[in-house]
C-alpha cells in the first residue's frame, strides 16, 4: 500500500496554477465566472488564462516580472490576473480611484514590465507610462499606435498550459496599501503564502465546491482576492458585478442563489436600508464576511436580525494577519472581532514592547504562514514593521491597539496608526498632508478622521495658514489635487496646532477637540 501511495501521490504541495488546472479538467463546463449574464466555464477560464500566460511569455516576460493590471471589474480582469499567475509573473492590480501621480509612482515602484488596461483607461495610462519603458502595453479594444489589442494578443497564443516552473517562494502579487503622493508601499505575497491564505480563509469562511460568491468590490482590493482565491480553491463559481449597487446586490443574490460574499460595513448598511431588501431574497447566503472597517454593534445586530446566515466579522491586514468572529460565538461578544485563523497567532504588547496580560490593551502583533515576506523594495519599512519575541522570532506590528479576553477573543480598542478607514478603504493622512503643504499659504497641516454616517470616516484637515487665507479656497485647491477617496470633507484654519515638547502634532487631542462626541 505504501508503494502504491508513493506512485499515486506527489508529496510536494501543488501551487495555485496546478489546483486551477485540476478544476479545469474535472469541472469542465461548470461555471467558473459569471458577469453581466456572460458565463465562462471552468474549461474556458483555463484556456483563456493559459492564453494570457503564454502571451506574456511570448512578449519576453519571465517569472518574477511584474505586470500592472489597471482594469475595471469584468471577466477579462479575472482571466488576466490568473493568467499572470500561471506565467509565474507578479500582478500589481492598481486602485483606479487614486490620483495620476499616485498611479505613476506605483507603476515605477512595481518595476513593471507590462501594463494591461481596460479600454476606457487607455487615455489615462498613455500619459503615465512614457518614462517606464514597459516591454508590453495591452488594452481592451482595437490596436492603435501605442496599445496592442488584448483580444488579438491573447488569441494568437495556444490554450495549453504554459511551460514555466514556479517557485513556491516566488512572488504572486503586490497589493499597494496606499493611493498616495508619497512613495507607496507594495505588500508582497508569494505563491505559497497566497495558497495558505486561501486554505485558512476557506475554512474560516466556510467555502465549498458549491460556493457561488457574489463579488461587488473592485478586483484590485485584497478583500476581492479573498473571494477569488477561496472560491477558486474550492472549485466554486465567482459572480462579478461591474460596481456595487445595493439594489443590484439584492437582485443578483436572489437570481444566482449566492452562497458567499464579502462586504464592507457601508455596503451592508445600504443593503439592509434598500427598499427591495428582504431576508427571503438572501436566504441562499450561507456565509457572509464583513471587513475593511469596524462593524458597529447596532449594524451588526441588525444584520443578524435580517440575514438568515448572520455575518462573519473579519479583522485583518493585507500584510497577513486575520481574526474572525463566527456567528455562533457572537452572543455576549458583539464587540469582538474573534480569534486568529488557524495557522496565525497574535499577541498584545505594551509600550515597552513586552506582552501584556489578558484584558490589558496594547499593540496587536501577529505571526503565521500567511504574513507577507516584505514590503516590495522597502527594506526600511519591512524592518520597522517587525517585533521580535524573546526567542528572536519576527512578528508583524499591526499598528492597531486591542485587547484579548481570558478566552482569547480579540477586541479592537483604537488605531495606533493614523490611517483613516473610509468605506473600507485605507486613507493615509500623511499623504494628504504632503499635498496640503505644497500650497504656499499653508505652514503646517494635520489630517484626522471625521465621523461620517455613510462612509464611517472621512479626512478632515486642520492647518496653520498665512493671514488672509480662506478655508473654502484651501479646501477646494486641495481636493483638486487629491484622489477621489482622499478628498477632504472639511478644512479648518487654526493659529497653532497642538504639539508635544518634541514638536509632534497631537492628533488624538486635535480630533477630540473637533469631534468630542466621537473621541
Amino acid at each position: 500500500m505504501a508503494e502504491l501511495q508513493t506512485r499515486c501521490f506527489d508529496a510536494r504541495r501543488p501551487l495555485f496554477p496546478e489546483i486551477l488546472a485540476l478544476h479545469e479538467k474535472w469541472k469542465g463546463e461548470r461555471a467558473a465566472i459569471i458577469c453581466d449574464g456572460e458565463i465562462l466555464s471552468w474549461r474556458a477560464f483555463g484556456e483563456a488564462s493559459n492564453r494570457v500566460a503564454n502571451a506574456l511569455i511570448a512578449s519576453g516576460l519571465k517569472p518574477g516580472d511584474t505586470v500592472v493590471v489597471a482594469m475595471e471589474n469584468g471577466i477579462e480582469t479575472v482571466e488576466t490576473l490568473f493568467g499572470v499567475m500561471k506565467a509565474g509573473c507578479v500582478s500589481a492590480p492598481l486602485n483606479l480611484t487614486v490620483s495620476d501621480d499616485a498611479l505613476t509612482m506605483m507603476i515605477g515602484d512595481s518595476q513593471a514590465k507590462a501594463v494591461i488596461v481596460s479600454e476606457n483607461q487607455r487615455a489615462r495610462f498613455a500619459g503615465l507610462i512614457k518614462e517606464h519603458g514597459c516591454l508590453q502595453l495591452v488594452a481592451l479594444g482595437e490596436t492603435d499606435g501605442l496599445w496592442t489589442s488584448y483580444d488579438e494578443w491573447k488569441s494568437a497564443q495556444p490554450v495549453s498550459p504554459p511551460a514555466v516552473d514556479i517557485a513556491p517562494d516566488g512572488l504572486l502579487n503586490i497589493i499597494y496599501s496606499s493611493g498616495t503622493t508619497g512613495r507607496p508601499k507594495g505588500i508582497a505575497h508569494t505563491h505559497l503564502s497566497r495558497l495558505d491564505w486561501a486554505y485558512d480563509l476557506s475554512v474560516a469562511l466556510r467555502y465549498h465546491g458549491g460556493a457561488r460568491t457574489l463579488c461587488t468590490l473592485a478586483l484590485y482590493s485584497n478583500i476581492s482576492w479573498v473571494m477569488m482565491l477561496c472560491t477558486f480553491l474550492a472549485g466554486g463559481t465567482l459572480i462579478v458585478t461591474r460596481k456595487f449597487d445595493a439594489g443590484e446586490f439584492v437582485a443578483e443574490a436572489a437570481r444566482h442563489r449566492a452562497t458567499h460574499t464579502a462586504l464592507v460595513p457601508v455596503q451592508l448598511r445600504r443593503i439592509v436600508d434598500h427598499p427591495d431588501f428582504s431576508a427571503d431574497k438572501v436566504k441562499s447566503m450561507s456565509a457572509m464576511m464583513s471587513c475593511g472597517s469596524p462593524l458597529h454593534a447596532d449594524l451588526k445586530q441588525r444584520i443578524f436580525d435580517t440575514f438568515p446566515a448572520g455575518v462573519i466579522e473579519l479583522y485583518g491586514l493585507t500584510e497577513g494577519v486575520a481574526t474572525t468572529l463566527d456567528p455562533e460565538e457572537v452572543e455576549g461578544r458583539m464587540a469582538s472581532v474573534g480569534k486568529p485563523l488557524l495557522g496565525t497567532d497574535i499577541k498584545i504588547i505594551g509600550d515597552d514592547d513586552r506582552p501584556v496580560p489578558a484584558g490589558e490593551a496594547g499593540e496587536i502583533v501577529g505571526t503565521g504562514r500567511i504574513v507577507m515576506p516584505f514590503y516590495f523594495n522597502r527594506p526600511d519599512e519591512t524592518e520597522s514593521a517587525i517585533w521580535r519575541d524573546e526567542e528572536g522570532r519576527p512578528w508583524l506590528r499591526t499598528g492597531d491597539v486591542g485587547r484579548l479576553d481570558e478566552d482569547g477573543f480579540l477586541y479592537i480598542v483604537d488605531r495606533k496608526k493614523d490611517l483613516i478607514l473610509s468605506g473600507g478603504q485605507n486613507i493615509y493622512p500623511s499623504d494628504i498632508e504632503a499635498v496640503l503643504l505644497k500650497h504656499p499659504s499653508i505652514a503646517a497641516a494635520a489630517v484626522v478622521a471625521a465621523p461620517h454616517d455613510e462612509w464611517g470616516e472621512t479626512p478632515f484637515a486642520v492647518v496653520e495658514a498665512l493671514e488672509g487665507a480662506s478655508e473654502e479656497e484651501l479646501a477646494a485647491w486641495s481636493n483638486e489635487k487629491l484622489g477621489r477617496r482622499q478628498r477632504l470633507t472639511g478644512l479648518k484654519i487654526v493659529e497653532a496646532l497642538p504639539r508635544n515638547p518634541n514638536g509632534k502634532i497631537l492628533k488624538r487631542e486635535l480630533r477630540a477637540s473637533l469631534f468630542p462626541e466621537h473621541s
